[in-house]
């Protein structure tokens, strides 16, 4: 990390009474990026800590509307005691516009921009929601056909680059680390990165619920969550490939009676349907958190192994503490799960391949080799 000075003085963050942060977050960059946040408001408790969420698939689009304004995300950080305001209708034109009227309303002194896709557009909207504020933001080393975003990053006060150039980036918190050790002179230690998550008891029972109500009992046997799915194709499994594991599984002596739970986005829970049908899965049942998002983390919990995608389930099964095997590319390892001693990455051979080219064999391969491997968590 770096020694110098930190860009925004303590002087000027004791004077102030509030700090609005402008980025653009998935789940995944919010699992990590939490500690951070928290460990800045317990070193700054007279800030008031608000939180601008700003969504990438803005449309005008009025029929994608219902499925934006339910991002997950937006019930995680309501949920955060350390937010005292989260800006998160900014998913169509008009509510961007209505949103930054609100947030210039606020006259806030400090306006922190952590946006690393389109750095320009978000370095212009800080201050444009604080025009006579503190303004820093992320701006990366202009290319030639760059060069016209350069006003735009002029309108900040200050700068730092999305990673410090020479710095250890084992891992996306070590790039997180030196945002706030540059921005406040923050120290946050490696053994503080390891993500969380406070499921509130409701969404526990729930999901205890509804595992009885499929008949998944530790007598039964132990619980697997596979979940295929990523926002993009190249980081998704394909059904057949899932249906083919259970299989494979269920035809080992040491998981011939664990039930499986296979997660779908809604709109592939139809295909996931057939899917099961299909291959007549037995113990076999689909989950989908579809009325909120601590669904999904109190589910988790209550598994014994979770077989993921690269994508925010692989972190969470970290948050949650389950042992997980996370299929990757080989593209970003900086977003393999941070718990070495619980995770098992299993990459693609090539760098050019996509995650469907991990066959069943080596997922197979790295199964715990014996049930006594994982620890009951539903007799808990």
């Amino acid at each position: 990390m770096t020694s110098a000075s930190p860009k925004i003085s303590a002087d000027l963050l004791r004077k102030s009474d509030k700090i609005l942060f402008i980025a653009h977050l998935a789940l995944g960059d919010f699992t990590y990026l939490q500690n951070f946040f928290q460990r800045f408001s317990q070193a700054y408790p007279h800030l008031r800590v608000h939180l601008w969420v700003d969504e990438v698939r803005r449309t005008n689009k009025a029929a994608e509307w219902k499925f934006l304004k339910k991002y997950s995300l937006y019930d995680w950080v309501a949920q955060c005691p350390f937010f005292e305001k989260i800006y998160d209708r900014t998913y169509s034109p008009q509510l961007l516009r209505e949103s930054i009227a609100e947030a210039q309303s606020g006259h806030y002194p400090i306006v922190v921009s952590l946006a690393t896709l389109r750095p320009h557009f978000y370095a212009s909207l800080a201050r444009e929601i604080s025009p006579d504020g503190f303004v820093a933001g992320i701006k990366p080393p202009l290319k030639l056909l760059e060069l016209h975003h350069q006003p735009a990053y002029r309108k900040l006060d200050v700068a730092i680059p999305p990673k410090e150039a020479g710095a250890a980036q084992r891992h996306i918190t070590d790039t997180y680390a030196g945002w706030f050790q540059q921005l406040f002179g923050l120290d946050v230690p490696v053994s503080a990165r390891h993500p969380f998550v406070d499921i509130p008891e409701q969404w526990l029972g729930a999901a205890q619920r509804q595992l009885a109500l499929w008949g998944f009992y530790p007598g039964h046997g132990k619980i697997v969550f596979i979940n295929p799915f990523a926002k993009t194709k190249k980081r998704c499994w394909s059904l057949d490939k899932v249906a083919a594991l259970i299989k494979a599984m269920q035809a080992q002596e040491a998981w011939r009676d664990a039930c499986f739970i296979v997660n779908a986005v809604p709109q592939e829970l139809e295909q996931a349907r057939v899917m099961i049908g299909k291959h007549r899965l037995a113990r076999t049942e689909l989950f989908s958190a579809e009325e909120n998002f601590f669904q999904l983390p109190a589910m988790l919990r209550l598994c014994d192994l979770i077989i993921s995608v690269e994508t925010a389930v692989m972190h969470l099964a970290n948050a949650v503490g389950v042992p997980v095997l996370a299929l990757m590319r080989q593209k970003n390892p900086e977003w393999a799960p941070i718990d070495e001693e619980k995770s098992t990455v299993i990459t693609t051979v090539k760098r050019s391949e996509w995650v469907d080219a991990i066959p069943v064999e080596r997922v197979m391969a790295q199964l715990p080799s014996s049930l006594a491997m994982v620890p009951d968590r539903c007799a808990e």
